[in-house]
């Protein structure tokens, strides 16, 4: 159930894509002649008074389609409702509305999650679930529950920062007293910690560690549209960071690129220990989707932006049979990589790898 949750997220996030070149296309009276959400066989089908609408067999993808690029269609090639007779403002509305779509529907997805089940959000600090008995911690006084704050009068930063400095001070500290900044439900705690000597001779105070986080639960709808907002911008920055760092050292990142099994995977997981946490998860995914949707690459939104500007710098636009060799060769080198992550990520799936296990591979 859980992997066909997060297939139903990523199925979600398309539809919503698509239904922002739909509805951006048809409110400004441009013709429309295909909706399709997924690729492959027809599962099933409605023909509307202008435009038909299916479902196909394979859910992650979609597109909208126009007159324009079907030979079929019985509209005038100089009718002034086809998109490619529009100003170029009218198609670039088109083309990136399903952009502006999911960072929209991201934002929503925050509030509904706010309004709901509340969002958790990691606070600098660690969170001590567990002392171990006759340890360094425990002769201190501190207790499951407890937040460290700061060492010898240094503030922890966040997770996973606040747990590599911790780690790394409490290490080299062996006999050496460490004064701990401690909240305890309500109130402050000053406790002096000496590390002990492992079998490594590093030191240690007998605690395990978790990250400190705070579930902020709206109460109204003002307070679920202000954590929105604050949750949206901080995944829309860490999204960014992601992508300059992808793009900046692409040969150390590039195995951190994932495709769509893998996404199903982490979405699973996360279905599985939390659902409400679902909502978070498309939320980035979805910012994900527009800013990869909006990088100036054939085949995708950005692509055909690219175009436009090129059409408005020039004055006309570059040749169909140029386009169109562009923009095959996008798809093409597109659906490769798309092969390429989706056999990789399925043969590193725990399960494939168990069963390649068992029959000896």
């Amino acid at each position: 159930m859980s992997v066909l949750a997060a297939i139903a997220v990523l199925a979600l996030l398309i539809v919503v894509h698509e239904l922002g070149h739909f509805a951006a296309a048809r409110l400004q009276g441009i013709h429309v002649n295909r909706f399709s959400i997924g690729f492959g066989p027809i599962l099933l089908k409605y023909q509307g008074s202008q435009t038909e609408y299916a479902l196909r067999a394979f859910p992650l993808g979609g597109y909208v389609g126009f007159p324009d690029d079907d030979p079929q269609s019985n509209i005038v090639p100089n009718d002034p409702n086809l998109l490619s007779n529009r100003p170029i403002l009218d198609r670039a509305i088109v083309i990136s509305a399903g952009v502006i779509a999911n960072l929209i529907f991201a934002y929503f997805l925050l509030v509904g999650q706010a309004g709901t089940v509340g969002i958790q959000e990691i606070q600098p600090g660690l969170v001590i679930p567990k002392v171990d008995p006759a340890s360094a911690a425990m002769v201190a006084g501190i207790e499951p529950g407890d937040i460290i704050l700061g060492v010898n009068n240094q503030s922890l930063n966040k997770f996973p920062e606040a747990t590599t400095s911790f780690i790394e001070i409490v290490q080299t500290s062996v006999n050496k007293p460490l004064t701990f900044e401690v909240k305890r439900e309500e109130s402050s705690l000053t406790l002096t910690v000496t590390p002990q000597a492992n079998e490594q001779g590093q030191g240690k105070i007998g605690v395990a560690l978790l990250p400190n986080i705070k579930l902020n639960q709206a109460h109204n709808f003002l307070e679920a549209l202000t954590y929105g907002a604050d949750t949206y911008q901080n995944l829309a920055i860490l999204t960014v960071k992601g992508f300059w760092q992808l793009i900046s050292n692409f040969q150390e990142n590039v195995q951190q690129v994932a495709g769509p099994v893998k996404i199903v995977e982490y979405g699973a997981n996360i279905a599985s220990h939390d659902a409400g946490n679902l909502f978070q998860f498309g939320a980035l995914i979805s910012i994900n989707l527009a800013i990869i949707n909006i990088l100036p690459l054939p085949a995708l939104d950005g692509g055909q932006l690219a175009f436009l500007l090129v059409e408005a710098l020039w004055g006309k636009p570059l040749p169909n049979k140029i386009q169109e060799n562009i923009m095959q060769t996008g798809l093409v080198l597109l659906l490769s990589l798309g092969v390429f992550l989706i056999v990789r990520d399925t043969v590193n799936l725990a399960i494939f790898q168990q069963l390649i296990q068992q029959i000896g591979l």
